[in-house]
Protein backbone atom coordinates (compact mmCIF):
# COMPACT_ATOMS: atom_id res chain seq x y z
CA UNK A 1 0.00 0.00 0.00
CA UNK A 2 2.98 2.21 0.61
CA UNK A 3 4.37 2.05 -2.59
CA UNK A 4 0.87 2.87 -4.63
CA UNK A 5 0.78 5.98 -2.14
CA UNK A 6 4.23 7.41 -3.23
CA UNK A 7 3.27 6.56 -6.91
CA UNK A 8 -0.16 9.13 -5.94
CA UNK A 9 2.33 11.85 -4.59
CA UNK A 10 4.48 12.11 -7.97
CA UNK A 11 1.37 11.92 -10.06
CA UNK A 12 0.80 15.35 -9.72
CA UNK A 13 4.62 16.14 -10.23
CA UNK A 14 4.75 14.35 -13.24
CA UNK A 15 1.26 15.90 -15.02
CA UNK A 16 3.47 18.82 -13.71
CA UNK A 17 6.06 18.40 -15.49
CA UNK A 18 4.25 17.40 -18.93
CA UNK A 19 2.33 20.51 -18.61
CA UNK A 20 5.61 22.48 -18.31
CA UNK A 21 7.20 20.68 -20.99
CA UNK A 22 4.05 21.07 -23.04
CA UNK A 23 3.92 24.63 -22.81
CA UNK A 24 7.83 25.21 -23.69
CA UNK A 25 7.02 23.30 -26.64
CA UNK A 26 4.39 25.56 -28.16
CA UNK A 27 6.44 28.39 -26.94
CA UNK A 28 9.45 27.07 -28.77
CA UNK A 29 7.66 26.58 -31.68
CA UNK A 30 5.78 30.02 -31.57
CA UNK A 31 9.39 31.88 -31.18
CA UNK A 32 10.62 29.43 -33.70
CA UNK A 33 8.53 31.03 -35.99
CA UNK A 34 9.05 34.61 -34.53
CA UNK A 35 12.66 34.23 -36.00
CA UNK A 36 12.00 33.68 -39.26
CA UNK A 37 11.31 30.47 -40.07
CA UNK A 38 8.81 30.94 -42.66
CA UNK A 39 6.26 28.59 -43.88
CA UNK A 40 4.34 28.30 -47.08
CA UNK A 41 0.82 27.61 -46.54
CA UNK A 42 -0.67 26.48 -49.94
CA UNK A 43 -4.68 26.26 -50.43
CA UNK A 44 -6.00 24.35 -52.99
CA UNK A 45 -9.70 24.37 -54.95
CA UNK A 46 -10.96 23.10 -57.67
CA UNK A 47 -14.10 24.26 -59.33
CA UNK A 48 -15.73 22.98 -62.87
CA UNK A 49 -17.65 23.98 -65.29
CA UNK A 50 -19.83 22.28 -67.88
CA UNK A 51 -20.15 23.62 -71.86
CA UNK A 52 -23.73 23.02 -72.85
CA UNK A 53 -25.43 24.79 -75.17
CA UNK A 54 -22.45 27.48 -75.76
CA UNK A 55 -23.18 28.29 -72.41
CA UNK A 56 -20.41 27.44 -69.40
CA UNK A 57 -22.40 26.27 -65.82
CA UNK A 58 -21.12 25.11 -62.85
CA UNK A 59 -20.89 22.05 -62.10
CA UNK A 60 -22.91 22.25 -59.09
CA UNK A 61 -25.65 24.23 -60.65
CA UNK A 62 -26.06 21.58 -63.81
CA UNK A 63 -28.35 19.30 -63.46
CA UNK A 64 -27.23 16.11 -64.72
CA UNK A 65 -24.07 16.04 -67.40
CA UNK A 66 -24.87 13.91 -70.65
CA UNK A 67 -22.28 11.49 -72.14
CA UNK A 68 -20.19 13.94 -74.96
CA UNK A 69 -20.85 16.64 -72.99
CA UNK A 70 -17.18 18.75 -72.13
CA UNK A 71 -16.40 19.39 -68.63
CA UNK A 72 -13.54 22.14 -67.85
CA UNK A 73 -12.08 21.50 -64.25
CA UNK A 74 -9.85 24.70 -62.81
CA UNK A 75 -7.43 23.84 -60.07
CA UNK A 76 -6.63 27.27 -57.89
CA UNK A 77 -3.95 27.26 -55.72
CA UNK A 78 -3.25 29.90 -53.00
CA UNK A 79 -0.25 30.35 -50.59
CA UNK A 80 -1.40 31.91 -47.86
CA UNK A 81 1.59 30.85 -45.78
CA UNK A 82 4.68 33.29 -44.78
CA UNK A 83 7.22 32.06 -47.60
CA UNK A 84 7.24 31.05 -50.89
CA UNK A 85 6.39 27.36 -52.00
CA UNK A 86 8.88 26.12 -54.06
CA UNK A 87 9.21 23.31 -56.54
CA UNK A 88 5.61 23.18 -56.14
CA UNK A 89 3.50 20.47 -58.19
CA UNK A 90 -0.50 20.49 -58.39
CA UNK A 91 -2.03 17.04 -59.82
CA UNK A 92 -5.26 16.93 -61.11
CA UNK A 93 -6.62 13.45 -61.52
CA UNK A 94 -8.99 12.55 -64.82
CA UNK A 95 -12.29 11.34 -63.50
CA UNK A 96 -13.90 7.86 -64.25
CA UNK A 97 -16.17 8.03 -66.63
CA UNK A 98 -14.62 11.12 -68.60
CA UNK A 99 -11.62 11.38 -71.36
CA UNK A 100 -9.31 14.10 -71.68
CA UNK A 101 -9.12 16.60 -74.24
CA UNK A 102 -5.87 16.50 -75.78
CA UNK A 103 -4.69 20.46 -75.78
CA UNK A 104 -6.49 20.90 -73.59
CA UNK A 105 -4.21 21.98 -70.39
CA UNK A 106 -2.85 25.18 -69.69
CA UNK A 107 -1.62 26.95 -66.40
CA UNK A 108 -0.83 30.55 -65.19
CA UNK A 109 3.03 30.87 -65.38
CA UNK A 110 5.85 28.93 -66.29
CA UNK A 111 4.36 25.34 -65.70
CA UNK A 112 5.20 22.20 -67.13
CA UNK A 113 2.28 18.90 -68.05
CA UNK A 114 3.32 15.52 -67.64
CA UNK A 115 0.56 13.34 -68.25
CA UNK A 116 0.08 9.29 -66.41
CA UNK A 117 -1.60 6.22 -67.39
CA UNK A 118 -0.59 4.41 -64.65
CA UNK A 119 -2.66 6.48 -61.82
CA UNK A 120 -0.23 8.54 -61.12
CA UNK A 121 2.93 6.15 -60.35
CA UNK A 122 5.34 8.19 -63.26
CA UNK A 123 4.32 10.89 -65.54
CA UNK A 124 6.13 11.90 -68.67
CA UNK A 125 5.03 14.75 -71.44
CA UNK A 126 4.41 12.07 -74.11
CA UNK A 127 3.28 8.84 -72.44
CA UNK A 128 4.18 5.69 -74.43
CA UNK A 129 2.80 2.35 -74.53
CA UNK A 130 4.74 -0.70 -75.98
CA UNK A 131 2.77 -2.25 -79.40
CA UNK A 132 3.14 -5.20 -80.95
CA UNK A 133 4.58 -5.11 -84.81
CA UNK A 134 3.69 -7.46 -87.42
CA UNK A 135 6.94 -9.28 -87.72
CA UNK A 136 6.99 -9.73 -83.63
CA UNK A 137 9.15 -7.02 -82.36
CA UNK A 138 7.58 -4.71 -80.37
CA UNK A 139 7.71 -0.70 -80.51
CA UNK A 140 6.97 2.23 -78.45
CA UNK A 141 4.13 4.15 -79.67
CA UNK A 142 2.10 7.34 -77.92
CA UNK A 143 -0.37 6.65 -75.75
CA UNK A 144 -3.79 7.28 -76.66
CA UNK A 145 -5.11 10.13 -74.72
CA UNK A 146 -7.98 7.74 -73.49
CA UNK A 147 -5.33 5.95 -70.82
CA UNK A 148 -4.39 9.20 -69.45
CA UNK A 149 -5.59 9.17 -65.77
CA UNK A 150 -3.76 12.16 -64.13
CA UNK A 151 -1.75 15.21 -65.40
CA UNK A 152 1.13 17.27 -63.24
CA UNK A 153 1.33 20.41 -63.25
CA UNK A 154 4.82 21.74 -62.09
CA UNK A 155 6.22 25.30 -61.90
CA UNK A 156 9.80 26.47 -62.14
CA UNK A 157 9.38 29.77 -60.01
CA UNK A 158 7.72 29.66 -56.65
CA UNK A 159 4.92 30.03 -55.77
CA UNK A 160 5.08 33.41 -53.49
CA UNK A 161 3.37 34.38 -50.34
CA UNK A 162 0.06 35.67 -51.42
CA UNK A 163 0.11 34.58 -55.22
CA UNK A 164 -2.33 32.50 -56.59
CA UNK A 165 -1.89 30.05 -59.42
CA UNK A 166 -4.49 28.80 -61.73
CA UNK A 167 -4.15 25.37 -63.90
CA UNK A 168 -7.17 23.59 -66.03
CA UNK A 169 -7.55 20.76 -68.21
CA UNK A 170 -11.02 19.48 -69.90
CA UNK A 171 -12.33 15.95 -70.07
CA UNK A 172 -15.03 14.66 -72.07
CA UNK A 173 -17.82 12.46 -70.21
CA UNK A 174 -17.64 8.89 -72.17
Amino acid sequence: MTKLKKNVRTLPVVVLCLFVLGGAAAFAQKQFKLIGRARPEVKVMLTGMVERDGVRIPVEKASAVKPGEILDWTITSANEGDAPASDYKAVAKIPAGTQFVAGSASADGSAAVTYSIDNGKSFSPKPTIDEKQPDGSVKKVAAPVTMYTQLRYEWADPLVQGGKLNASYKVRLK
